[in-house]
C-alpha cells in the first residue's frame, strides 16, 4: 500500500525509497545486530521488555490526532506501542540511525507482525532531528539516549521538536534500588550477559558494549537533572523491575 500524506506528516526520508546512507548516522553495531535484534531482547530481558514499553507507553498516553515521535526506534516496537494506544488515529513517526534496523522493521510490518498504520519510518540523527520546531505532541526513547553521541544535546533537541506542554519518556537502564539486586544484576551484566547474546544474537559484541554502557550510564536522579537542563520540567521517574530500568516522564517548559 503506498504512504500517504497522512502516513508521513513532515515529507521525511523514507527507508522503503532507498535514502543515501550516511556513515555518520548508521553505526555497524546497529546494523549487524539488526536481523535477531527483537529475539536477541526478549530474552536477554527475561521477557521485561514489553513490559517496560507499555509503561512507557501509558505514561504518554497517546491520543487521537496527536503527532508521536520515536527516536532511536530500532525495528519500531515502541512505535508500534504508541500506534495501538492510540487506536492506530496518531501519527507516529520512527526513527532511527540505522537503516538496517529501520528496514528490519519495515520488513516485519509488511508481514503484518503487528499490522499498523500510521508509522513514518525515518533514518536520521536523534540529535539533528529532520523536523520543524514545535512539532510534535510526544517524544519517546526507549534504551536509546545512552548510544546518542551527546544525550544532553539529544534531550535539548528533543525539546525544540515539542509543543509546549508536550511530552517526554525516556525508558532507559539504571540503578538497582536494592543491594542485593544490585549485586545480582551486576553479575549478570557482566557474566552472563555476553554469553546469552554469543547465542541469541546476531553480533554478540554489541552487547558487551551493551553492559559496558550501563554501568557508565547516571543514575536515576543524576539523568533527571540532565533532562531539565535540557528544556524540559516537571521531570519525575518510575523505577521498573527494582530500578534495574527507570522511566523518566517529562513536560515541555
Amino acid at each position: 500500500m503506498a504512504e500517504t500524506a497522512a502516513d508521513n506528516p513532515f515529507g521525511l526520508p523514507d527507508p522503503r525509497s532507498g535514502p543515501d546512507k550516511d556513515a555518520a548516522l548508521v553505526q555497524g553495531m546497529f546494523d549487524r545486530v539488526a536481523p535477531r535484534y527483537d529475539l536477541a531482547n526478549a530474552v536477554l530481558s527475561l521477557g521485561q521488555d514489553r513490559h517496560w514499553r507499555r509503561v512507557a507507553v501509558a505514561a504518554v498516553d497517546p491520543r487521537p490526532g496527536e503527532t508521536l515521535l520515536d527516536v532511536a526506534a530500532g525495528t519500531g516496537p515502541l512505535a508500534h506501542e504508541l500506534a495501538a494506544a492510540s487506536g492506530d488515529a496518531a501519527r507516529v513517526v520512527a526513527l532511527d540511525f540505522s537503516l538496517p534496523m529501520l528496514q528490519a522493521g519495515v520488513e516485519r510490518e509488511a508481514r503484518g507482525v503487528p499490522r499498523r498504520s500510521g508509522i513514518a519510518w525515518c533514518n536520521g540523527d536523534g540529535t539533528r532531528l529532520p523536523l520543524p520546531d514545535a512539532s510534535v505532541d510526544a517524544v519517546t526513547i526507549g534504551f536509546g539516549l545512552r548510544n546518542l553521541p551527546d544525550p544532553a544535546a539529544g534531550l535539548a533537541e528533543f525539546a525544540r521538536v515539542t509543543k509546549p506542554g508536550g511530552r517526554l519518556a525516556v525508558l532507559e537502564f539504571s540503578r538497582p534500588t536494592l543491594a542485593p539486586l544490585a549485586t545480582v544484576y551486576e553479575r549478570y551484566l557482566i557474566g552472563a550477559l555476553p554469553k546469552i547474546a554469543q547465542v541469541v544474537s546476531s553480533a554478540p559484541s554489541a552487547y558487551r558494549y551493551l553492559a559496558e554502557s550501563i554501568q557508565l550510564w547516571p543514575d536515576q536522579e543524576e539523568l533527571a537533572g540532565v533532562v531539565a537542563e535540557a528544556g524540559w520540567s516537571q521531570v519525575r521517574w518510575k523505577n521498573l523491575t527494582g530500578g534495574i530500568v527507570a522511566l523518566h516522564f517529562a513536560r515541555r517548559v
